[in-house]
């Protein structure tokens, strides 16, 4: 079995924390709608082109729910590296552009499209915390939306 970095939820689970793929008598697994979403898009996708030649199927417009006390829905029907996910999250939420943090913590995905000197330029992160505003200054939107929560958590912004 592969490290638990690179389990699906399933292999995961414990007895004390059941799995998606073993939910309550009367509850469907938490990855249910995206299954029924990518069997929709089989069964009924219109194809279309794309930039790679090879075509792609969509419906448009589906939504899915998710009820978060039962979990957090990630894909089970393939390996995910939580790792690097949560290193790139706070890779991002630092703002950086160089992939060094990256490399600290093992990750690579981002290693083919920096520069030499591992800088990757505005990338999501920096677009994150420098966003530029029509004064010439710069917004930090990590910042506005915490500050936002916190004083209008009614907000649609």
């Amino acid at each position: 079995m592969p490290d638990d970095t690179t389990q699906t939820a399933f292999e995961q689970s414990s007895p004390d924390q059941p799995s998606r793929e073993q939910p309550g008598a009367d509850q469907p697994p938490l990855e249910q709608p995206y299954l029924e979403l990518m069997r929709l898009v089989l069964e009924q996708g219109v194809e279309r082109d794309d930039r790679t030649g090879v075509g792609t199927r969509s419906v448009f417009g589906h939504q899915m729910r998710f009820d978060l006390s039962r979990g957090f829905p990630l894909v089970t029907t393939k390996k995910l590296h939580l790792r690097s996910i949560i290193h790139e999250l706070l890779w991002f939420l630092r703002g950086d552009t160089n992939i060094a943090y990256l490399r600290e913590h093992g990750v690579r995905i981002w290693d083919e499209w920096a520069d030499e000197n591992g800088d990757l330029g505005p990338v999501y992160g920096y677009q994150w915390r420098s966003w530029p505003d029509p004064r010439g200054g710069h917004v930090d939107q990590i910042v506005t939306l915490l500050e936002q929560i916190r004083t209008n958590p009614g907000s649609r912004r």
